[in-house]
């Protein structure tokens, strides 16, 4: 039975500072959702693709930390896609899996589980209101690599984009990080939406049967606003 969940991604997912709250990745709303035999290890940091995560060494001293029978949960897409820089763009059908792999076998080097996680969906809606996915081929280049390797995905963005969709423009105003002093964005979250991401996270990890049943609680539940820790400065 996994102890530690090592999460590993970008800026959706991530810690974030005091002085960008309500700014809110879903890894920080996680631990709620999971039993406290179970660790959350939050890697995640803003602004991280597959490539720059690695070439950073961030994916190897996170390896230097797994323990046989933890989980190494990769969510990555967001900062691939970005065209305009190098050092972070990947190709989705060729460098964007190659560089997965490297995740994959990092885990299994140590005797943990890879998990991989498509990324979680923007919030973006058409002239009639439906919700519309931002992430090109990159969602469907990393399912057919979890086919190809057998390793468990927990489909993110398209149970992101469906609770988008049934929440509509307007309700989802309340989920991503649209702040009081006029801040306005719809990639990041702000409690309410990193705890519902979370949860589709912790449902898949018993779906995909990489926890127990027993393993996750309290999936009909908010994160109180008050449970949520900031840092003081900012991650690095």
């Amino acid at each position: 039975m996994p102890r530690t969940v090592h999460l590993v991604g970008d800026s959706t997912a991530g810690p974030k500072s005091r002085a960008a709250a309500p700014e809110t990745g879903w890894g920080m709303a996680l631990p709620y959702y999971l039993d406290d035999t179970v660790a959350v290890a939050n890697h995640a940091r803003n602004g991280r693709s597959t490539r720059s995560f690695v070439a950073q060494g961030r994916l190897d001293a996170v390896a230097r930390d797994l323990q046989p029978g933890d989980v190494l949960l990769v969510q990555f897409g967001h900062n691939d896609a970005k065209v305009e820089d190098p050092e972070r763009h990947t190709e989705p059908w060729t460098s964007y899996t190659e560089h997965l792999g490297l995740y994959l076998d990092a885990a299994r080097a140590a005797g943990a589980r890879p998990v991989l996680a498509t990324s979680v969906e923007r919030r973006r809606f058409d002239d009639a209101g439906r919700a519309v996915p931002a992430h090109g081929d990159y969602p469907a280049a990393m399912r057919a690599l979890a086919e190809r390797e057998d390793v468990p995905v927990i489909d993110v963005q398209r149970e992101s984009l469906a609770l988008w969709d049934g929440l509509g423009p307007e309700r989802t105003l309340h989920y991503f990080f649209h702040a009081d002093d006029g801040r306005r964005d719809d990639t990041h979250f702000n409690p309410p939406g990193a705890a519902a991401v979370a949860r589709i996270v912790a449902a898949g990890l018993v779906g995909a049967g990489v926890l127990e049943a027993a393993d996750v609680r309290r999936l009909d539940e908010d994160v109180p606003d008050a449970w949520f820790r900031w840092l003081d400065g900012d991650p690095t």
